[in-house]
């Protein structure tokens, strides 16, 4: 008989610990930011100088091309001037 007792005081600690998580999880669902739809594809182009791609509205843009920092259009154009 007495086991019965404790197998009951186990299946209640187990269930109120389960109904704890699943409450605590619903939380944390309900906290997280809905995910953003997708945007526009952007125009990506590739730095003159090492060949790195980045969108091109943040490249730097020179007589010559594009380049990823203001260093590199220096390398091959010169200093702006």
């Amino acid at each position: 008989m007495k086991y019965l007792l404790v197998i009951a005081v186990v299946m209640v600690a187990f269930w109120i610990w389960r109904n704890n998580r699943r409450a605590e999880a619903a939380e944390r669902a309900a906290q997280r930011p809905a995910p953003r739809p997708a945007g526009q594809p952007v125009t990506m182009v590739a730095c003159r100088v090492c060949g790195t791609h980045l969108p091109q509205t943040e490249a730097v843009t020179g007589r010559q091309g594009s380049y990823c920092s203001t260093e590199h259009r220096q390398r091959l154009e010169g200093p702006a001037g």
